[in-house]
């Protein structure tokens, strides 16, 4: 085997992430590709979870549409997950003794273990989830010394008497996995090779933001973007910047807004119901032409919705959600490594043209982790610009130039002292309501994105060259498609569109897109289909020759959904063209 997905399931305490967590560590130091997610319930503490690694030799783009291992210590906990952890046929199941599998799965191939006993005889009774690791790594050939290396790491801050005692009981576990019958599967095969680096879409974020010079970051805890204020808050204070959690996402997009105007790059992170809370002061960045950068990981919604779910239903409110005509920009990240190239964009775009910039994510994203190359977290830098002294003879904050882009000036700068607020203003930053200022001043800040539209062109376009069917998607479904696409027979017919600048969106190349396509298919995860109803305002998207697949978002998406959607688009070509 070059692809094997493993599952853990368990209570609170029982490890399943931990469990999860060593396993991915270790491939990825054996330069294996590695795509770690979880799945828990919204709870504070407690509670049922799940953690999911796919690992292979070969590039992957999403987490496995099956799983292959599955390591179960309550048959009651996994109920929850009955929808969303789907058994590969040939899937072989490990379970705590005495706690029977279900009616369901009594067929399949399953393994007793007492966990809870090979734990105590150890002498480390809270560790049956290294006792699991001991014995999955030994059956399917991974390195058992990295693997005690990275126990002995993990519990690195316990006692010695801790670590040993985990180290015993990931060799038990290995001394179990003789005693169990065979199942003529194959072992993994691969070859080492450089390792990489692990890390989640959140991490990438908030490294990311200290790459592009964020220096000021205010934050409400709210999940599932909660890491990035927890890494910037141990981070920045080290870099001599300041991080702040606040009573709400209100003061928090208030505080980021601030300290732009006081020239410092800033940002926030936040999930669905912060930034409902943000969209007014938004309009306040936009209409003071100040930067600010807002994270948005969705979730699934409306209201408290599915906290610890992902959903791509946030892009009506990060596009449109105003009062007024805002401009705005929004971009969106594919992948892990992309979350922290779109970032760094972000800033650039929000320093250089003096709008707020919302970049999307999603839990599927920002709380997966995924190898990728340490080499490749670089990029370009863009700073704002700061008024120079002849642009500040007679200066004015609000001059209307042909890009809309103004000079800045920030407190303390000789002769750039203006005004600003809320309201509508002339080029001096004065007050003024009348239409023909209004008109003139709309016209300056939304030319900014046409700038921003040519200077940055942003999607990602793959599959066939001169495609039969054309695929439209965004965000996290984009690795779904492209891990599709290597899995189907006809894949060479499809083609892909993937616009990662959302708005302004690329229009002109998105539609010469559409126009080359017999037909296309839109994907995405949302029940409302946004993307799609937000594309029919930007590109003519033919409805006679247009496919919409959209559902709620809850589990995430299966490459092989985007397959059967394929196949029965293509099957339907095939009849049409018979007759």
């Amino acid at each position: 085997m070059h692809d094997l997905t493993f599952a853990f399931v368990g209570a609170g305490g029982d490890g399943a992430v931990t469990a999860g967590d060593i396993i991915a560590g270790v491939c990825a130091s054996e330069g294996l590709q590695v795509i770690k997610t979880e799945a828990y319930g919204p709870q504070i503490r407690g509670g049922e979870s799940s953690s999911t690694v796919r690992v292979s030799s070969k590039p992957i783009y999403a987490q496995g549409d099956t799983v292959d291992v599955l390591v179960v210590f309550n048959w009651a906990d996994f109920a929850r997950f009955r929808n969303e952890l789907l058994l590969a046929p040939d899937a072989v199941i490990f379970h705590e003794s005495g706690d029977a599998p279900p009616e369901e799965l009594a067929s399949r191939t399953c393994h007793a273990v007492p966990f809870a006993a090979l734990a105590k005889e150890a002498g480390a009774p809270k560790s049956k989830n290294v006792i699991a690791v001991g014995l999955v790594m030994a059956r399917y050939g991974l390195s058992l010394d990295v693997t005690r290396h990275a126990i002995s790491r993990r519990f690195a801050k316990k006692p010695a008497a801790v670590i040993d005692a985990n180290l015993r009981a990931f060799d038990r576990g290995v001394m179990q996995e003789e005693t169990l019958p065979q199942d003529g599967k194959e072992r993994l095969e691969y070859t080492y090779s450089e390792p990489k680096l692990l890390m989640s879409g959140n991490e990438a974020s908030a490294f990311a933001a200290i790459h592009a010079g964020c220096r000021f970051f205010a934050g409400y805890p709210i999940t599932p973007s909660s890491e990035i204020l927890h890494f910037l808050a141990e981070w920045l204070p080290k870099l001599g910047g300041s991080s702040l959690q606040t009573e709400d996402e209100l003061s928090a997009i208030g505080a980021v807004i601030g300290a732009s105007f006081a020239g410092a790059k800033a940002m926030t992170a936040t999930s669905g119901p912060g930034l409902s809370l943000m969209s007014e002061l938004l309009g306040l960045s936009s209409m003071a032409e100040v930067p600010a950068v807002i994270v948005n990981v969705q979730r699934g919604g409306p209201s408290t919705g599915l906290p610890t779910a992902s959903e791509q239903s946030d892009l009506f409110h990060a596009v449109y959600g105003s009062h007024g005509d805002t401009p705005r920009v929004v971009i969106a990240c594919t992948d892990v490594e992309s979350s922290f190239h779109a970032t760094v964009d972000a800033f650039n775009i929000a320093e250089e043209y003096q709008v707020p910039v919302i970049m999307l994510t999603d839990q599927s994203i920002a709380q997966r982790r995924e190898t990728i190359m340490a080499s490749v977290l670089e990029h370009e830098v863009r700073d704002r610009h700061i008024a120079k002294p002849d642009e500040l003879e007679d200066y004015r904050r609000y001059r209307n130039t042909a890009d809309g882009v103004s000079p800045m000036s920030v407190p303390g700068i000789a002769g750039g002292m203006y005004q600003t607020n809320g309201l509508e203003h002339d080029e001096q930053g004065r007050p003024n309501s009348s239409f023909a200022v209004h008109e003139e001043m709309n016209a300056k800040r939304y030319r900014k994105l046409a700038a921003i539209a040519d200077r940055y062109k942003m999607f990602d376009r793959f599959g066939a060259k001169k495609p039969e069917i054309g695929i439209l998607c965004w965000g996290s479904s984009t690795g779904v498609v492209r891990e599709a696409l290597a899995h189907m027979k006809d894949g060479d017919r499809v083609g892909v569109f993937a616009p990662r600048m959302i708005t302004p969106l690329p229009s002109h190349d998105l539609q010469e897109f559409i126009d080359s396509c017999e037909a296309i298919l839109v994907v995405e995860v949302s029940y409302a289909a946004q993307f799609t109803q937000h594309l029919r305002t930007q590109v003519d998207l033919p409805r006679g020759k247009t496919t919409v697949y959209s559902r709620s978002g809850g589990k995430n998406l299966a490459a092989s959904e985007v397959e059967n959607e394929l196949q029965r688009i293509l099957t339907n070509r095939s009849q049409e063209v018979a007759v």
